[in-house]
């Protein structure tokens, strides 16, 4: 038997023998790809390499890649737990050709690591190709020998991979693991090969075409191999277990589980054991990877698995806080393989704990909603947008409002349940914070950037693109007053990046000039985009390029700030903060950070008072060129979501601030000038945001402010530093009236008690009285029944009014009545006769209705309603 990290040992080790380099796992959240809401493939961190918008250093790659399949496209979350294979966090291992080895050695490496490292019998393996894919027939028929009774050819649906509709695609060899005939199920390509007998291990992708958007496939220049293989399915196989969720990184798991204390015993053979177990996995690491739980994108995912996680729990007798307890046994198996895990630990301890207990602090506060929709409910369905609001913002299960309705005589609305659902899908897929950076041109030329140091100089038009109604058409030029995209081999423009926006500016020539109104960055090509001005623009010209200073030169203060900012809040507030987004204009700059608590003003002003002391101490800010694993390894701060090539840029700004950065800076502090916060809100659970000014802009933001108070103490009659006093003063007064108020309100409820009591009529034994109250709210209406209840003593009262042309009603039975009549009986009738409906309990329920033009004749008919309904 062969533990997990053996097996993921093995691999990288056999592939670094093959002049492979060994490529650490990337993040869950894909770095720069709108297109994709988590990584779940190992080829996503190469997918640049692929398309030829990036190059490495080596041709040849292998990693053991975290994947994620809940939300979007591929989602296999329902399934979890249920089935031997499905999981919401997986590894695949894989090695990469970026145009060096092709199927030979693809296939020979995958032949060799399955039968003579990990001794894989040659008869407990099967083999198949794309139907059209002679060649690699012939390598594994051929060259590897495999026998032909162990091979089949399959169609485009199973062996045939593509990136896209357009773009790189290629066959596929798969290599599949058989079971034996005591297990269900046929050979890949037969009728009955879904069974599970025969279970793919490896798919060997090789990419040779590319297909255009007529679907037509043309030879790529440098063919590809990409492959990919499921660690948990490989160790299922070599630990001689069936079902996954039996091999070591799961049998570890659930252990934990069962040792936490439950209010029963536990049944191993429960899903929800396996459910817990797939989702700590899954939850950790997209904490440690920078998501937080909340109700939209790649949050809202992460908080469904959260809660599906307790839902399970609270299924095996776990009724307290637990989830957060299979942090430290996940670490103990995986910190080893991936060292953030380990870096990430109490952060995930932290964001979990607080979840779970929110979670359930939630399920009392949506019961409460829950009873107010029901108590204000006109017809007799719960809506779609009080079953979603419960689900979505205080994780009820659907079920669970259901169970409630039918409690109540109740349905709920499950179309329109749907349709929030749908609109809440749409949303998260297009939660992308690289959303408006989706162009994809067919270029791949790399520009180089000089602005680091200039905002001038002169390149060569190598591409240009036509925007018409935002379809993007290649040319040979631009022409006067057309919108397009200008793309050069250098320049000083600097294309939107690392939360920094793209510069603004001029192109031009003698006789030509193009407005640069946006700069965007495709792989390394630098997109010019904007408007032809004057004359045309002709691929191969010279052109001059002039950035304009009055945007770039306050970006630069902004974005140094940024990194002031970030620096001055792990110092305050704890090393635990890290970037989770940001954005640097000429205007101002945002920062989104990790941190669980509220932030005090005295904290805020400390912060503040820090960055504006390394802004006087005038610290030089310089950049060194280094290796991206050296930067790191000497705890260099990387920033969220962002993608670093092999060299990388640090920035360092005296001793106080070292981070990875390829954004334009300032060359001292000081040049900062000022600056100044003006806004700190948290934005979702455990991620809080900094608004800030520097400069004039900040300045100004001060004296606007000055004058501001300058104003209100002119309008209290006071001095600037005495307006809070006057502010509190006023504040006791208007306490002091609105006591005086209630008391009034009291004693006109009591006099309208007495006044209307004497309305009542007697019929079998009890008061009956039916009102209209002029102007009156809900509140008043009920003080109003609770008044004539204690002073009537048997009785049967209905009050209405009517509010904003709504027609609200208000029943009251007292105690010893509620035998004869109940009160949500009784203003059903009431309402319905307005158009509406209502309930409550059996001594008070309240009803609205639409017509308030029946609401009098409807108050006349009680009296012979309670004497009709009415049985002793």
């Amino acid at each position: 038997m062969k533990s997990s990290a053996e097996i993921r040992k093995a691999f990288l080790d056999y592939f670094y023998s093959k002049d492979h380099e060994i490529i650490p796992s990337s993040s869950l959240i894909p770095a720069n790809d709108p297109t994709l809401l988590f990584t779940n493939a190992g080829m996503v961190q190469f997918k640049d390499i692929f398309l030829g918008y990036e190059r490495r250093s080596y041709q040849r790659a292998t990693s053991a890649q975290r994947c994620m399949r809940a939300g979007g496209k591929h989602n296999d979350l329902e399934n979890v737990g249920y089935t031997a294979r499905h999981h919401t966090f997986f590894e695949m291992l894989g090695n990469f050709s970026f145009g060096d080895y092709f199927k030979r050695e693809a296939i020979s490496y995958a032949w060799d690591f399955l039968t003579n490292v990990l001794d894989f019998p040659p008869d407990k393996l099967w083999v198949t190709v794309f139907e059209e894919d002679d060649e690699a027939a012939d390598i594994w028929l051929k060259e590897i020998g495999i026998n032909p009774n162990r091979f089949s050819r399959c169609g485009s649906d199973d062996n045939f991979w593509s990136m896209g509709d357009i773009g790189p695609c290629g066959p596929c060899s798969e290599i599949f693991y058989d079971h034996g005939p005591s297990v269900a199920g046929g050979p890949p390509g037969s009728p009955d090969q879904d069974g599970d007998r025969y279970i793919e291990i490896w798919n060997l992708v090789f990419m040779q075409y590319n297909r255009d958007e007529k679907g037509q496939l043309s030879s790529l220049p440098k063919p590809s191999v990409d492959t990919g293989m499921g660690l948990e399915r490989l160790a299922a196989i070599l630990q001689g277990v069936h079902n996954n969720y039996d091999i070591d990184l799961f049998r570890t798991l659930i252990a934990a589980i069962t040792n936490l204390p439950a209010t029963h015993s536990y049944d191993l053979q429960s899903p929800s054991l396996r459910v817990i177990a797939d989702h700590i996995r899954s939850c950790t690491f997209l904490i440690i990877d920078g998501i937080q739980p909340s109700n939209e994108g790649r949050g809202y995912v992460l908080r469904r698995i959260i809660r599906r996680a307790i839902r399970h729990g609270h299924k095996l007798g776990l009724n307290t806080p637990f989830f957060y307890k299979l942090v430290n046994p996940l670490v103990e198996e995986m910190g080893s393989a991936y060292p953030e895990l380990i870096r990430g630990q109490q952060q995930a301890i932290q964001v979990l704990k607080l979840e779970e207990e929110r979670f359930n602090e939630t399920l009392d506060h949506g019961l409460k909603i829950l009873e107010q929709d029901i108590v204000n409910l006109l017809g007799s369905e719960i809506s779609g947008g009080t079953v979603f609001k419960l689900y979505d913002t205080f994780g009820f299960p659907i079920d669970l409002t259901a169970d409630i309705a039918r409690e109540r005589g109740l349905s709920i609305d499950i179309a329109g349940f749907d349709k929030e659902m749908a609109k809440q899908r749409a949303r998260a897929q297009a939660a992308s914070r690289f959303k408006d950076q989706n162009i994809q041109l067919p270029v791949n030329t790399e520009t180089k950037f000089t602005g680091y140091n200039t905002l001038q100089g002169d390149g060569a038009i190598i591409s240009l693109f036509r925007i018409v109604n935002d379809t993007i058409t290649p040319v040979d030029q631009l022409n006067m007053e057309e919108e397009g995209i200008v793309v050069l081999n250098q320049t000083p423009f600097y294309a939107e990046s690392g939360g920094q926006i793209g510069d603004q500016g001029e192109l031009y020539t003698r006789n030509s000039l193009f407005s640069v109104i946006d700069t965007r960055k495709q792989g390394y090509t630098h997109l010019h985009l904007g408007k032809v001005v004057t004359g045309i623009l002709r691929i191969g010209e010279i052109i001059q390029s002039q950035v304009n200073a009055n945007y770039r030169v306050p970006t630069k203060m902004n974005h140094s700030a940024t990194h002031l900012l970030h620096a001055a809040l792990r110092e305050i507030l704890g090393h635990h903060v890290a970037q989770k987004g940001s954005l640097v204009t000429p205007d101002r700059l945002r920062f989104d950070f990790s941190h669980s608590g509220a932030i005090t003003q005295s904290q805020l002003n400390e912060i503040e008072q820090l960055v504006n002391a390394k802004i006087r101490e005038n610290l030089p800010v310089e950049t060194i060129i280094m290796p991206l694993q050296k930067a790191l390894d000497s705890g260099v701060t990387a920033l969220f979501g962002e993608k670093y090539g092999e060299s990388v840029r640090v920035l360092k700004m005296g001793d106080f601030s070292t981070e990875l950065c390829g954004g334009t800076h300032i060359g001292q502090t000081g040049e900062i000038n000022l600056f100044k916060i003006v806004s700190e809100t948290g934005i979702a659970a455990g991620i809080r945001r900094i608004e800030a000014l520097t400069g004039k802009l900040a300045l100004d933001w001060i004296e606007h402010n000055e004058a501001m108070l300058e104003t209100i103490a002119s309008q209290l009659k006071v001095v600037p530093n005495k307006i809070s006093e006057k502010i509190l003063q006023l504040q006791q007064q208007i306490a002091h009236q609105e006591k005086e108020l209630r008391l009034l309100k009291t004693k006109l409820i009591n006099s309208e008690g007495t006044d209307l009591s004497a309305q009542a009529q007697e019929i079998k034994g009890m008061k009956v009285l039916a009102a209209f109250l002029e102007e009156a709210d809900i509140n008043h209406l009920r003080s109003t029944v609770d008044q004539l209840k204690s002073k009537l003593g048997t009785a049967v009262i209905v009050l209405g009014s009517v509010t904003e042309n709504k027609v609200i009603l208000i029943a009251g039975v007292t105690k010893n009545a509620t035998q004869y009549i109940k009160a949500g009986d009784l203003v059903n009738f009431v309402a319905e006769q307005t158009g509406g409906r209502g309930g409550g309990r059996p001594d008070m329920a309240q009803a609205g209705g639409k017509d308030p033009s029946k609401l009098g004749t409807a108050l006349k008919s009680v009296p012979s309603w309670v004497e009709k309904n009415v049985s002793k």
